[in-house]
């Protein structure tokens, strides 16, 4: 009788831990554009199913040529439908980037990536991507910093004034922007107290 029982609660737990990978099953939607305002339409139709970003990279791509590719992910259990928001910044000027990334932070979204993509027009473009998290804190604000230069020495000295200001770093990249040719670009951000 005892062997019985062991055998249920052996079938039991392994019907269990079976239920329990299966709750954390990952489904993934890789979409990939040569066009950054079609890459944010799609990003947010993905979110309104529940997924989630990843992380993007511009490149050149087999058959699509040069794309921003992105992997969007969420948990097969997961209710996260329409929690979340994206916005695709993408310019070539660092003083029109650091603008919008201003406006964006104020609106509460947080930098998560950024990559470098060359456009069908021939040039290259920082793609900065941010997101909204609707169920979290309303209030939350954040400042943004982008720092753009060619010559790594005087990067050190703007990130450190920078730090000493209470930003911290969120990501780099080396891209070709209208003015500077090949420059360091950094993003740093603080949080606007509330």
């Amino acid at each position: 009788m005892k062997s019985k029982a062991w055998i249920c609660l052996f079938a039991l737990l392994s019907l269990t831990s079976i239920a329990a990978a299966a709750s954390d099953a990952q489904d993934y939607k890789i979409l990939a554009t040569n066009k950054t305002s079609t890459m944010e339409k799609e990003m947010n139709d993905a979110a309104a199913l529940g997924y989630r970003f990843e992380a993007a990279m511009g490149g050149e791509s087999a058959f699509g040529g040069s794309e921003v590719i992105t992997v969007m992910s969420k948990t097969r259990t997961a209710s996260d439908r329409g929690r979340y928001a994206y916005k695709l910044l993408a310019t070539n000027k660092t003083s029109t980037m650091q603008k919008e990334l201003q406006e964006i932070g104020l609106e509460g979204f947080e930098y998560k990536d950024q990559t470098v993509f060359k456009t069908s027009y021939g040039g290259e473009e920082v793609v900065v991507i941010l997101e909204s998290d609707r169920e979290s804190n309303p209030k939350r604000r954040f400042e943004y910093k982008l720092l753009a230069t060619s010559k790594t020495s005087t990067m050190q000295k703007e990130i450190q004034q920078a730090g000493e200001a209470g930003f911290s770093f969120v990501g780099i990249t080396v891209g070709k922007t209208a003015f500077g040719g090949k420059e360091v670009v950094t993003i740093l951000r603080k949080q606007i107290a509330e």
